[in-house]
């Protein structure tokens, strides 16, 4: 196929920073969604050198007004792009009320449009790693504590909002399978994010629930996904595993992190928003 074309939504967010010019040097093509128009600029300092071969474009759209599938059916129609990479969301600014409308109901809605134009092939969104109504069998019991407390004292909104985009990803990327489309969902589910360069490696796959990674890891495992034909959830921290082995062991053993979830009641997730 052609150099993939990818949809960056929450392009001016710091993992999607980090994101665009690894894609880029790949010669991919890049559409990055943002709101303000004033940040185009930071998008485009992002990839200026011969090294960065593919086409950047930027888009000025606000998530805050996707209420409808249809409404986001018509950007994805405009970019008609081959992968969307969802990294955005509220970032607890504007209560509660604006967490759900972007990181649960923007979310879903890009997800439905997605599954359903012919062009795109993979979602990959970036959640977090306790973001999961159970919790798997390799968690200590210090590890389902420390998520507990997250979810329940510190995020609660916001994991209220992410587990419901998650779990819908997975719900309606099967139903698109099982209507003969291609289309596979990434959950990539970091640790606590940093804003150090990274570069010693990772730990992906089967983690615990506590720990670090870097923004610029988060990014180098996300562009090394996107050329994998890997699909489930995966859970990264900081490690020592070089990113690229990282990548190609998850995706060759097909490693997912989804269990431990009712996948019965996912599964039964109404697709109807």
């Amino acid at each position: 196929m052609a150099a993939p074309h990818v949809l960056i939504l929450g392009g001016h967010g710091k993992i999607a920073l980090r994101l665009t010019p690894l894609l880029l040097q790949k010669a991919w093509s890049v559409t990055s969604v943002i709101r303000n128009p004033d940040h185009e600029s930071d998008i485009k300092a992002t990839a200026t050198g011969s090294q960065y071969s593919g086409k950047l474009n930027v888009l000025v759209e606000s998530l805050e007004d996707v209420r409808s599938t249809a409404d986001a059916a018509r950007v994805i129609a405009a970019v008609k792009p081959d992968y969307i990479v969802w990294s955005a969301g509220a970032a607890g600014k504007g209560g509660p009320e604006r967490t759900f409308a972007i990181d649960r109901d923007a979310c879903r809605y890009y997800i439905d449009a997605a599954a359903a134009h012919p062009s795109v092939t993979k979602f990959l969104l970036v959640s977090y790693i306790a973001s999961r109504r159970g919790s798997p069998p390799w968690w200590t019991d210090a590890d389902k504590a420390a998520a507990e407390h997250v979810n329940t004292n510190i995020l609660a909104d916001y994991f209220k909002a992410k587990v419901d985009a998650d779990e819908y990803l997975l719900a309606r990327a099967r139903a698109a399978r099982e209507a003969g489309r291609t289309f596979a969902d990434i959950c990539l589910r970091p640790g606590t994010l940093s804003d150090d360069d990274g570069g010693e490696g990772v730990l992906l796959g089967r983690t615990g629930s506590r720990g670090e990674v870097s923004r610029t890891d988060v990014a180098r495992v996300t562009a090394e996904l996107l050329e994998t034909d890997y699909r489930g959830w995966v859970d990264l921290l900081k490690g020592s595993e070089p990113v690229g082995e990282a990548v190609r062991r998850v995706a060759r053993d097909q490693v997912d992190c989804v269990e431990g979830e009712d996948l019965g009641r996912i599964n039964k997730t109404e697709l109807k928003l």
